[in-house]
């Protein structure tokens, strides 16, 4: 069955050309529907969402976006840093979302429900949920979300009569759809029975109520509804009767009927608003047979007449303001077959509303209004006109029926909050079975394998697959230090020249894989270099930054222009920790370093990781060499940790141990004596990672270091500790030198986005083992959820603030910058 579906929708979407290229022509913007409907999507629209867990909500049409919309401002509501994700199908809906929905993050069109075009754009969005409004969903788009374990949860869910009988030709696909879906919301028990029927799990639907009902933007204030008034060449006193959403075939009888409501009021006007505004010009002609005057809603607010009896509205997304004019609102869709339009829209401004019987479409919000008499029925033009004669002459009926259909509004309000609480409960329910209890379990078995692969790679595990193994790594060692060596003798000897900047430029890096302390260097290097008159700014790479341009400004050092997951954590971090000092990302370092000169006024720039970024001359080198994990096992990458030979380390101005207050004597002098072998001349520098303070996660994320505690407070307290970070070892050993007991610790990969779960998991984890608070550290703390941080937590989460401070070799240090600053460049 799904192969026939492909084939049918392989072979709709060719017989559609010719109708997309005469669409093109005819009508501006189309061509942009159609290149995004075949997978063609704006890199603008793709950055604020792609890969950064986002919602993507999907609504096919305007009455799809006016549900969507409430739902979207509660969302950003209650999760406002998780990126949202709007699509349509239409045209109309483009214009309406870009028109209503304020809160969404990018909006696009929807792609066609091709097998490789659906996977493929799932794939390059990978968004944390999937939420189709009302009934759109599209068996290959499914099909692609399960490939790629995305969630699905149907929102403001809406199954018709209709519906039911055509899914069940579709029963084998439908089955994989309905499977897909996790949590069915739906608008009431007649939606929730059909889609039961269909096949879902009761367990999984849950009723929500009809979000139309949240719907704001239909608000018109007196002004509002004056200026309306005078655009369309309407006087206060005129009788207004509109017609919304009509279709082909009962514009007749709405025209008849108003024919004969003239002949009581003469001063009556009617608006008349179709579901297709291509068809304005033909209803124009239509209603001058019936020797209306009539004129197009564009062409009556150029002219500013008052000569017209019909107004055509040929414009998108006014016609929930233009419910506010009408004294009597008629809903088309309803005097013909084709299921009636939606009632709130007009509802929501309190005007009695006239349908005709077939509202099978909104069967449940019909049912309610004309059971409180809100809603009147009529089957043809001449009980229309009756109705409405009667209501005119009426104020007190009009009244009432106006009266009730707010009633029935402001009790029913809170599907949008209901929606949103159902969607949270949904991804705490996942995320606990993604990780859930596994958790602790599956980082304590990384860390094995780990340290098993430590100990193997230093010949603690000798065993017959582990030599196999090792000369295997050995031999792509060899390769990888011929073409570092290659290209080094290259630079050297002047085949490749190195690029010089209009500054000075320090470099930080090192000759070994794993955490050093680059950043927190580079902090406290660019505060020293910033306290002596000079205009710093800090190139980083952007590892793991989603910003793919060659030059991103994360700071200009006074505001801070991308999110964690646009800049990076390192950038990121360097940006929010070192006010004044400007920080730039991007690949080539010499490109951001132009950039530096020119756009930021750089004297100095600093190259965070750039010791092997030959293409960049430098004026000091400095190399860092982590006191507790000095040179490795000494090989190369893959066999050994090595950058470079140790030879290499000629090139270097300083070599700066760090965290030396954690190693032995022995250690120490073992580095000294390496570096002295193989470069006498460099200046030797030591240092330590200094706990500064503590700062409850929720202030340090408003930047309130004012709100210091103090490391006394976890002094001899059990404490549960986590990080992400390249040596977590000397991290636990900073919390343990402060005088706190580490009860537990875990240990994620270095940069890990941690996720809501797991935090809630640590979290009870640290309750359970009597822990008084949990510690991390700043560069773990801008990747922890936002939903985490300001939610009622039983323990608090303290940031362990760490300051590099230079020892011995300090002063020369200070010296050796200062002269290379005051050198004219």
């Amino acid at each position: 069955m799904h192969f026939l579906y492909n084939l049918v929708v392989i072979l709709v979407v060719i017989l559609a050309m010719p109708v997309f290229l005469i669409r093109t022509v005819r009508e501006e913007g189309f061509w942009e529907r159609v290149r995004q409907s075949f997978g063609f999507l704006p890199e603008e629209d793709l950055a604020p969402v792609a890969n950064k867990d986002c919602i993507w909500l999907h609504a096919a049409s305007v009455g799809e976006i006016v549900a969507a919309s409430p739902i979207v401002k509660e969302f950003r509501r209650e999760m406002p840093d998780t990126p949202i994700l709007v699509s349509v199908v239409t045209s109309n809906g483009y214009a309406m979302a870009k028109r209503i929905v304020k809160d969404a993050d990018s909006i696009i069109y929807f792609p066609l429900d091709l097998p490789w075009l659906s996977s493929s754009v799932v794939k390059r969005i990978m968004p944390r949920v999937f939420l189709p409004v009302e009934t759109e969903l599209w068996p290959n788009f499914l099909k692609a979300a399960r490939k790629y374990r995305i969630p699905v949860m149907m929102v403001n869910g809406r199954i018709s009569d209709k519906s039911v009988k055509r899914y069940h030709y579709l029963r084998s696909v439908l089955k994989d759809m309905i499977g897909t879906v996790v949590t069915f919301c739906m608008q009431s028990k007649i939606d929730a029975d059909h889609i039961i029927r269909l096949g879902a799990d009761p367990q999984r639907v849950v009723i929500t109520g009809n979000t139309k009902f949240d719907q704001t933007y239909t608000d018109v204030s007196q002004a509002e509804k004056q200026a309306l008034l005078a655009s369309m060449g309407l006087a206060d006193h005129y009788p207004v009767l509109v017609a919304g959403s009509t279709h082909k075939g009962e514009e007749e009888a709405v025209l008849a009927a108003f024919v004969k409501v003239r002949e009581t009021f003469s001063d009556a006007r009617l608006v008349l608003a179709p579901r297709e505004i291509l068809r304005a010009d033909e209803l124009q002609s239509l209603a001058e047979t019936y020797c209306l005057a009539a004129g197009k809603r564009t062409a009556v607010q150029q002219a500013c007449s008052h000569e017209h009896d019909v107004i055509v509205l040929d414009t998108i997304g006014e016609l929930g303001k233009i419910y506010s004019l009408g004294d009597i609102i008629y809903v088309g869709g309803s005097l013909v077959p084709r299921g009636g339009h939606n009632i709130l829209e007009p509802a929501a401004h309190g005007k009695p509303i006239i349908v005709g019987p077939h509202m099978f479409n909104f069967k449940d919000t019909y049912a309610l209004f004309s059971g409180r008499s809100a809603c009147l029925t009529v089957n043809n033009a001449a009980e229309l006109s009756e109705k409405i004669t009667f209501l005119l002459n009426n104020d007190g009926a009009r009244q009432a029926m106006a009266r009730e259909t707010l009633n029935i509004i402001g009790e029913n309000k809170g599907a949008a909050s209901k929606s949103a609480a159902q969607l949270k409960h949904m991804l705490v329910k996942l995320d606990n079975i993604k990780s859930g209890p596994r958790l602790e379990h599956i980082l304590r078995k990384r860390e094995a394998v780990q340290t098993y692969l430590y100990a193997m790679i230093h010949g603690a595990q000798p065993s017959f697959i582990s030599d196999i193994l090792l000369s295997l790594l050995y031999l792509l060692s060899l390769l990888y230090g011929y073409g570092v060596s290659l290209m080094l003798a290259m630079y050297r000897h002047g085949l490749i020249k190195q690029h010089q900047l209009g500054c000075r430029v320090i470099s930080l890096g090192n000759i070994t894989v794993g955490g050093t302390g680059k950043t927190p260097t580079a902090q406290r290097l660019a505060a020293v270099i910033r306290e002596m008159g000079y205009r710093v700014v800090i190139l980083n790479r952007g590892y793991r930054a989603s910003w793919q341009e060659d030059v991103g400004l994360v700071s200009d050092g006074e505001k801070i222009y991308m999110s964690v997951s646009e800049a990076g954590d390192e950038a990121y971090l360097l940006a929010k920790n070192v006010p004044g000092v400007p920080v730039v990302i991007g690949r080539d370092r010499t490109v951001t370093g132009e950039y530096a000169v020119s756009q930021l006024r750089a004297d100095v720039v600093i190259l965070d990781d750039g010791y092997q970024h030959w293409k960049l001359a430098r004026d000091i080198d400095i190399v860092l060499i982590d006191a507790l994990n000095i040179f490795g096992n000494n090989y190369l990458l893959p066999r050994g940790t090595l950058r470079e030979e140790l030879k290499n380390l000629d090139r270097a101005s300083v070599c700066l141990l760090t965290k030396v207050d954690q190693a032995a004597p022995e250690a120490r002098n073992r580095i000294r004596d390496t570096i002295a072998s193989y470069n006498e001349d460099a200046l030797i520098v030591e240092s330590i990672h200094k706990p500064q303070r503590f700062i409850e996660i929720a202030e340090w994320h408003k930047g309130l270091r004012c709100h210091n505690i103090s490391l006394e407070t976890v002094s001899g307290q059990p404490v549960f500790v986590f990080s992400a970070i390249g040596n977590p070892q000397s991290f636990e050993q900073s919390v343990l030198d402060i005088g706190a007991q580490v009860a537990d610790s875990l240990r994620f990969p270095d940069h890990y986005d941690y996720k809501m779960a797991e935090m809630q998991e640590m979290m009870q984890r640290a309750v359970e083992i009597g822990a008084c608070a949990l510690v991390t550290t700043e560069k773990d703390a801008v990747k922890i959820p936002a939903e985490f941080i300001h939610s009622n937590r039983p323990l608090p989460l303290y940031v362990l603030g760490i300051e590099v401070c230079f020892l011995e070799g300090q002063e020369q240090l200070m010296e050796l910058i200062e002269n290379t600053m005051k050198r004219p460049v």
